[in-house]
């Protein structure tokens, strides 16, 4: 794959973007990076001439260009990080509008403004320096901290605001609410290797006890978007047929859930509204984090299982522990989130030779995930993946449940815009207005 570089980019040093500078970058992402994975089978990087670089593959690698973007086309410095690698992060260099300026540990990383930068892409209207001098990035972890801060006007963008503070924000004068879906989603995670979750009926039937609607005005406000198929509508591979499928499968229904668990086995033996198979009851561990709006449909969750005679519990744990639990098989099911740029996410999470978190064994499913990173005819691959999501629908695997609103609120700066399809924004047209 030959890539070609735009002439007269810089970076912040002042040495050129260039092909030996790409090919320095990618190189050493491929050794260092912990995320080197996700940037294909890549066995070489060549220089064909000043402005153009080759990268050669061990075997095609559809999801490339969707994935490379802001990760390998997103070029170090080679000068300033030949100096001193080590501690590049604490004094990098790129090639952006914003130049590091200074770092304070746990408070705000602060940016001055580039002023030779004059490439800004197609989307943007300044291509040239921005229009204010420095942009800080303050880290305040209490979301009633951050809300205070932005009512007191210290903040100028407030970025992911939760969902519940939305329409107390929409009230404060000057300040403007914009909103994208996120191009990932939440969902419930089986533990497929579990006796209790190998029937695919018992799979099914939670599914169907699941109501979307209240969890998302209780636990988002509204703002996300209910989610039935595997794939969001801001990944390429979504499919419209697909996720009407699948919401006809899986939206609520009580009764059809009670009859599939009653075909496996389960019965109210004990009459106390718990189902029982075997003398166990239908009884199971969902592992969530501290997060205020995943204990919120943690909570809703229990009271809709229950419905159908299932008793869930639910434990609060970190990230960390909770992915390591997961890793290793021990848990019975977990509320998380994915976000990701292209279809390849199903290998990521399923695929055999990944984390595949859920333990999911289905060769036919395996064959297609794999033959999606090969097929770069975009018409064909999409096909590929339309098979791939029927087989997880039909299969229920997991629970989707929500495409991720991303909520920013604003004040004082005009100019700010949310791409669509992203949810990523642009610096490149903010002014202060106050």
């Amino acid at each position: 794959m030959d890539i070609h570089l735009r002439k007269g980019v810089k970076f912040h040093s002042g040495e050129p973007l260039n092909a030996e500078a790409m090919k320095y970058s990618i190189e050493t992402m491929l050794k260092d990076s912990p995320n080197k994975a996700l940037m294909g089978p890549i066995t070489k990087v060549e220089v064909v001439d000043e402005q153009t670089f080759k990268i050669i593959f061990s075997e095609p690698f559809a999801p490339f260009m969707s994935t490379a973007v802001g990760v390998i086309l997103s070029p170090i410095d080679p000068k300033r990080h030949k100096e001193n690698p080590d501690n590049f992060g604490k004094n990098p260099s790129a090639t952006g509008p914003i130049m590091f300026d200074k770092f304070e540990r746990g408070q705000s990383v602060s940016y001055k403004k580039n002023p030779d930068y004059n490439w800004g892409g197609s989307s943007i209207e300044n291509k040239g320096p921005l229009h204010v001098d420095e942009v800080v990035f303050r880290f305040l972890k209490d979301d009633d901290t951050r809300i205070l801060e932005f009512k007191k006007g210290t903040i100028h963008m407030l970025m992911d605001v939760p969902a519940t503070y939305v329409g107390d924000l929409k009230k404060v004068p000057g300040v403007k609410i914009e909103s994208a879906l996120g191009q990932g989603m939440e969902y419930l995670g089986m533990n497929n290797k579990n006796p209790m979750f190998q029937d695919v009926r018992v799979r099914q039937a939670l599914a169907m006890a699941v109501d979307r609607a209240p969890i998302n005005q209780v636990a988002h406000s509204g703002y996300n978007q209910p989610l039935f198929g595997p794939l969001p509508p801001t990944v390429p591979g979504y499919s419209e047929k697909i996720e009407g499928l699948a919401k006809g499968m899986y939206a609520k229904n009580l009764g059809k859930a009670k009859s599939l668990l009653a075909e496996v086995g389960y019965k109210d033996s004990n009459k106390d509204g718990i189902l029982v198979k075997d003398g166990k009851p239908f009884s199971f561990e969902l592992l969530v984090t501290a997060e205020p709006a995943y204990q919120r449909i943690a909570q809703i969750l229990q009271s809709q299982f229950k419905e159908i005679g299932v008793d869930m519990k639910i434990t609060i744990t970190d990230v960390p522990t909770l992915k390591d639990r997961a890793k290793k098989g021990n848990y019975d099911m977990y509320l998380l989130y994915w976000g990701y740029s292209d279809p390849e996410i199903l290998n990521l999470l399923f695929g055999a030779k990944n984390s595949n978190r859920m333990y999911v064994d289905n060769p036919e499913l395996e064959k297609l995930i794999l033959k999606g990173r090969l097929v770069t005819n975009v018409e064909e691959r999409m096909k590929v993946y339309e098979q791939a999501q029927e087989i997880l629908v039909k299969e229920a695997p997991w629970i989707p449940l929500f495409t991720s609103e991303t909520v920013t609120a604003t004040q004082g700066i005009e100019g700010f815009k949310i791409n669509p399809y992203t949810g990523n924004y642009s610096l490149n047209d903010i002014r202060l207005t106050k």
